[in-house]
């Protein structure tokens, strides 16, 4: 399995996922400059945390229109797995990649702290290896994590089971206390948390090393069911 971890200017996380799938999985990782127009070979797409174009305008706002973006929704389209963390989520709620949007801290002040968060969707290929309910301590890094959708938007994420994770003490405002979405296909997940800080004793968290093996697992199962058909 392949991953691509894309970095655009500001990007700051970008080495705390190559290192997580590098030291976690042992697979294939490469960085994916924003100016890129093909992404043909990867299997995995990160849109990693951090600061893309100073967030300029709004969160995510710029880097949409970078041209690996098309590249990024060619390969939702193709069911290839994508995963936004904190500014790679605002960045894929930007490009319509996910449903809703996020917001100013209710405080007003950066929060960066450890979190605990509710799995609410275990049937997704970010989150097998998780029990649905259960509370994995992921820390946080952000000052617009408020995430926000309307009424009718909300209803169809109940419906669709599109709710990966929650907060159990919201730290941002966010509605319902959602800390993770995924589009209805379930191939594309953003989420504010860090998963890539959490994937070692060392950090004082190994509870995010879960994302990145169930997702291997996915991939791998998905490639032998295609090989006995």
């Amino acid at each position: 399995m392949k991953f691509a971890v894309l970095v655009f200017p500001g990007s700051n996380c970008d080495i705390d996922c190559y290192k997580a799938v590098e030291d976690t999985l042992g697979e294939p990782v490469d960085y994916v400059w924003h100016t890129a127009t093909d992404l043909s070979a990867y299997d995995c797409i990160l849109v990693p945390g951090g600061f893309s174009y100073g967030d300029y305008l709004r969160c995510g706002a710029i880097a949409r229109f970078a041209p690996v973006m098309a590249e990024v929704a060619k390969a939702a389209e193709q069911g290839k797995y994508i995963l936004g963390i904190c500014n790679g989520f605002q960045i894929l709620t930007e490009a319509g990649l996910l449903p809703g949007t996020l917001r100013r801290n209710t405080s007003l002040k950066f929060r960066c702290h450890d979190t605990v968060l509710r799995v609410e969707n275990n049937d997704n290929p970010f989150t097998t290896q998780y029990q649905k309910g259960e509370e994995i301590h992921i820390p946080i890094a952000h000052g617009e994590g408020n995430y926000y959708c309307d009424e009718e938007t909300l209803a169809q994420l109940k419906a669709n089971n599109q709710i990966i994770f929650t907060y159990v003490d919201n730290p941002n405002g966010s509605l319902e206390d959602i800390a993770g979405v995924s589009n209805e296909r379930g191939n594309v997940v953003g989420m504010m948390p860090h998963p890539e800080r959490a994937v070692d004793s060392l950090l004082g968290s190994e509870d995010g090393k879960r994302m990145f093996t169930s997702i291997l697992k996915a991939w791998r199962d998905r490639h032998e069911s295609a090989s006995v058909r």
